[in-house]
């Protein structure tokens, strides 16, 4: 089973999250930086192209071999859909069309659900944004691992287990977490979406959507690109609960790497983060930063100082300590 974890609880503190109190920092030294906040009007055709690539890859991939379709799902298809799914992100602090126009932001995420074959893009949005305003909070963070999942999966195999079933965790927990009734968008999307499923298995076969899901899946997990998920928030310096990595695998992720410069400002679109850290590099470069998402994964596998216990974690106001 490998080595134990050395940690037996989560780092809990009774501070604020950082971000907002940095950012008024940051823009009463920097106030230019207010000039990147809004959308990016190049975003929905880049985000639409992605759409289509996938599309067009249903061509090639529906006459593969199970054992070939895995392995293009792997290290095409499912890279593809990693990068739509952070797309999504984008479009979740509505950095496609800006505030003014909510609805074509939500038009769009159905869009660039499409390929990913799990509806997502509303439910993404509902926990995502009190993640950024409830960070680290013990009943609203859905982004900590629960307990359960802490107690579990405590020993370097058990966290190569917990990274390969990432994806059911970040599709489960939330229910468990911080269950909330479907809206009538989350309905919607889920429709739209069943739609497209049944339109790719009639046009293109059941081996074509198994392409989209299951690379959907695989790319969640123990991935080179899914190393953000761990990179971002885990314990890696004590003390230290958001982190950035600012190597090319930013390329393909909308800047997602760019993850202090992110919480700080989510009214920045990806393509301005490298701008802002630019601007403002002494709240940047002092701190802790990785530098590969994959030794992101390594390390947390196989170091027992970081597993799923090492998230920083605050007592929700009002609930007993």
């Amino acid at each position: 089973m490998g080595q134990k974890v050395s940690r037996t609880d989560f780092e809990w503190v009774y501070t604020e999250e950082p971000h907002a109190s940095r950012r008024k920092i940051i823009l009463e030294k920097y106030p230019q930086i207010k000039k990147l906040f809004g959308c990016d009007p190049k975003f929905k055709w880049v985000a639409g192209s992605m759409v289509l690539l996938q599309i067009f890859a249903l061509f090639i991939v529906k006459d593969f071999s199970w054992p070939l379709l895995v392995l293009a799902a792997y290290c095409f298809g499912g890279i593809l859909n990693h990068s739509l799914m952070l797309a999504v992100h984008e479009i979740s602090h509505n950095l496609a069309f800006g505030h003014s126009r909510p609805m074509h932001n939500r038009i769009l995420g159905f869009i660039c659900n499409l390929p990913i074959g799990l509806p997502m893009s509303i439910s993404f949005r509902k926990y995502h944004l009190e993640h950024h305003r409830y960070q680290g909070d013990e009943a609203v963070d859905t982004d900590i691992p629960t307990l359960l999942e802490a107690k579990l999966f405590d020993t370097t195999f058990g966290k190569f287990v917990w990274v390969c079933l990432q994806p059911f965790f970040y599709i489960f927990r939330p229910l468990i977490i911080n269950p909330k009734p479907p809206t009538t968008l989350e309905i919607v999307n889920t429709v739209i979406q069943l739609t497209f499923n049944a339109l790719v298995v009639y046009f293109f076969g059941w081996k074509a959507l198994a392409y989209l899901v299951i690379g959907s899946i695989l790319a969640m997990g123990l991935h080179p690109v899914a190393g953000h998920f761990i990179s971002e928030h885990y314990m890696f310096a004590k003390g230290f609960e958001t982190y950035s990595y600012y190597g090319p695998l930013n390329w393909i992720t909308f800047n997602v790497g760019y993850h202090n410069e992110h919480h700080d400002f989510p009214a920045v679109p990806g393509s301005r983060l490298p701008e802002v850290k630019r601007i403002a590099p002494e709240f940047y470069e002092t701190m802790p930063q990785h530098t590969s998402w994959s030794r992101v994964l390594y390390d947390f596998i196989t170091d027992p100082a970081v597993g799923p216990y090492a998230r920083i974690k605050r007592h929700q106001r009002g609930l007993k300590t």
